[in-house]
């Protein structure tokens, strides 16, 4: 894409019942943000102007039939549906689940097309969206299959950056699913995100352990020994810098992460529950590795204050910021490479 150009962001709305399409329109009810791209909500009109009303916010809006009709400082809205929806806010229900899938599909669709820039996620919840048609435990995981790329789910934040060798997995199946060749992938997917994402030159990143303070040389599990420690070894010998692994109780306590780019945890709780503490409304979960670029908030469907218009959009805020910094920090990592093979060809 030209960086000098307008970037255009779809967002999927999430679930209806939740907070998602409250922080979307809190978002952009301050006009600024339209200065930094043309947004897009894959939804349904009749839904967003009740949403307006009920939670009296006064985002302008404009209902557009198509992706090359996009208007200008509004927010756009493409129907997705055309029926009413009986809003439940904080109550789980299988049709929220539906038109959740139905939302991302279509931005998802879009994005496949070249025809937004990059995608936007509102929450969703993981059990009410499971059908016959949609069987994925997340956004990642669909994602994944409709891209092009080793997904990988990175947290990130100005101050700390964390990608996990596994998401959904359950506890006691973890040690199984962790192997050298996901941790390569996993550590390379990084190192490559770090530098084409993100503009870091020379990026260095730590691995916490498997098991407490790292196996303590077999005592507790072999896998730090027997299957971190080796690849680990192999990727720095291959030009990656990373270290590790590190016992994961006293890594961020002891402000060590503060040294490292990124941290790679083991599994989802070790690297989300320190994360999430440290950057919690500030923290953006961006699925790093695949052929487009798409973010998230940091939190979920927050049914327990849904429809009462107390929401906070900061983290909302923040990765429609950070999806623009990826997009323009990847056009102009690639004209930077090209020209550098151009140049290659004329010496």
């Amino acid at each position: 894409m030209n960086v000098d150009k307008k970037i255009s962001i779809g967002i999927s709305v999430g679930d209806l019942n939740g907070i998602g399409a409250e922080i979307i329109l809190k978002t952009f009810a301050d006009p600024r943000m339209f200065d930094f791209c043309t947004p897009v909500v894959f939804a349904s009109q009749r839904s967003i102007q009740y949403l307006k009303k009920h939670l009296n916010i006064t985002t302008q809006t404009q209902r557009v039939d198509s992706l090359d009709k996009l208007v200008d400082k509004k927010l756009n809205i493409i129907n997705v549906w055309e029926e009413s929806f009986n809003f439940e806010f904080g109550k789980e229900s299988k049709k929220a689940g539906e038109l959740a899938i139905a939302s991302l599909k279509a931005a998802t669709t879009a994005l496949k097309e070249k025809k937004i820039d990059g995608l936007l996620t509102a929450p969703i919840n993981k059990a009410n969206i499971q059908s016959e048609d949609f069987s994925f435990p997340g956004h990642t995981d669909f994602l994944a299959q409709e891209l092009e790329g080793n997904a990988l789910m990175f947290m990130v934040s100005d101050g700390l950056k964390v990608g996990l060798l596994t998401d959904h997995v359950a506890v006691k199946d973890v040690a199984n699913v962790i192997t050298p060749e996901l941790i390569k992938e996993k550590i390379t997917t990084i190192n490559e995100s770090l530098k084409k994402d993100f503009r870091i030159n020379k990026p260095k990143i730590a691995v916490l352990g498997i098991n407490p303070h790292s196996g303590d040389n077999g005592v507790i599990g072999k896998e730090d020994d027997e299957v971190l420690k080796p690849t680990i070894e192999s990727l720095y010998n291959n030009n990656i810098m990373v270290f590790g692994p590190y016992a994961a109780d006293s890594f961020f306590g002891s402000n060590n992460y503060k040294k490292f780019d990124a941290i790679v945890a083991s599994y989802h709780d070790q690297g989300l529950i320190p994360f999430k503490t440290l950057t919690f409304g500030n923290g953006v979960n961006y699925t790093a590795g695949l052929s487009e670029v798409r973010t998230s908030p940091d939190h979920g469907t927050a049914y327990e204050i849904a429809g009462k218009a107390i929401a906070d959009e900061s983290s909302f805020k923040e990765a429609l910021f950070e999806a623009i910094k990826i997009i323009k920090n990847r056009a102009e990592y690639s004209q930077l490479t090209k020209d550098v093979l151009r140049r290659g060809k004329k010496i």
